[in-house]
């Protein structure tokens, strides 16, 4: 049976994405192939135990939510997380997908929501970008920008464009939380008149943004 280093597994409000404000259960996985200099998850780079996929299922099931996201570090780093994914799947739960798009979503279950965070500039990892997977993109599939600054905004904007991203799938941006107020980028969001959708990470709105598990 497959097992994966799992960091921590919790019982909160999703913070971002379209299913900001519902509950939600996170299985956030240990490992990550990259190094974003604006990272707030760094201790899922290395910090886990390993745990059978029964046991991971266990602990989902504990909590009184059909909703799952399975999170990182980066979860597709763990060749196992497909077979996680599916089980949960299989069980009914609504399944989302936080990835950091350098890595193929093509393998993923299609019953998963596949949130891809395309990296702009300022994260320092936009040359990790896997463009190949915007074709796979779905409409049950999201894609974020995390924006650092304006330069990062107009990159963003330029690859919704050019890549006809919100006929695809629902677009979002966020900015760096702490050095973009979100005001800015909305103004910004009006003055080019980009269809995408405005969110904050409302995790760290109603919770101290630097607890764990919330």
């Amino acid at each position: 049976m497959s097992a994966l280093v799992v960091n921590e597994i919790f019982y909160s409000i999703q913070g971002e994405s379209t299913h900001t404000g519902l509950p939600c259960v996170f299985v956030r996985l240990t490992g990550c192939n990259l190094r974003c200099v604006w990272c707030d998850t760094a201790y899922a780079f290395h910090e886990g135990k390993l745990m059978s996929l029964e046991g991971i299922l266990d602990a989902v099931r504990a909590f009184p939510c059909r909703r799952v996201e399975v999170t990182g570090g980066e979860p597709l780093v763990q060749a196992g997380v497909h077979s996680l994914l599916s089980a949960l799947c299989d069980e009914g739960f609504e399944t989302l997908l936080e990835t950091g798009g350098s890595l193929d979503i093509s393998a993923v279950d299609p019953r998963v929501s596949r949130i891809v965070d395309l990296k702009c500039p300022g994260s320092g990892m936009a040359a990790r970008n896997l463009w190949s997977n915007i074709e796979h993109l779905h409409a049950g599939d999201e894609v974020k920008f995390v924006i650092r600054d304006r330069v990062d905004f107009d990159w963003a904007c330029e690859v919704i464009r050019r890549h006809r991203l919100a006929e695809r799938c629902p677009v979002l941006m966020s900015g760096v939380f702490g050095e973009v107020p979100p005001g800015d980028l909305a103004r910004w969001m009006l003055d080019v008149g980009i269809e995408a959708r405005l969110q904050v990470q409302l995790h760290k709105i109603i919770w101290e943004p630097s607890l764990r598990g919330v």
